[in-house]
């Protein structure tokens, strides 16, 4: 990636972490450019909110304030790390997960 590219891409990438419409809205707008440096950022936050939607649902069912507590800590920390990385400009996945979402989303088009 070129740092032009980077500079381009900078402001939906940190979009794409704000919400789940942030992402989608990141998603549509970079379908026109195909910006490589947001791609990568689309596909972790996605897959942070998906991650994040299918692990709520579990995490309800417990009913225990120790595993909210520890959900909730868990997905503070991933999505500030990969929002401070689009921030800074930076490719680096989110630990643990972030080279499965760039895997398993790679053929989504972006």
């Amino acid at each position: 990636m070129t740092e032009a590219e980077v500079e381009d891409g900078k402001g939906l990438a940190i979009i794409s972490y704000l919400t789940i419409i942030g992402t989608i809205i990141a998603y549509f707008m970079n379908n026109d450019k195909k910006n490589a440096f947001t791609s990568f950022h689309v596909r972790q936050a996605l897959g942070l909110w998906a991650m994040y939607f299918i692990l709520a649902w579990v995490v309800s069912g417990l009913d225990s304030w120790f595993a909210t507590f520890g959900f909730w800590v868990f997905f503070g920390i991933l999505f500030i790390y990969g929002f401070i990385n689009a921030l800074a400009g930076k490719d680096q996945t989110v630990p643990l997960v972030g080279e499965l979402f760039q895997k398993w989303f790679a053929n989504l088009g972006i």
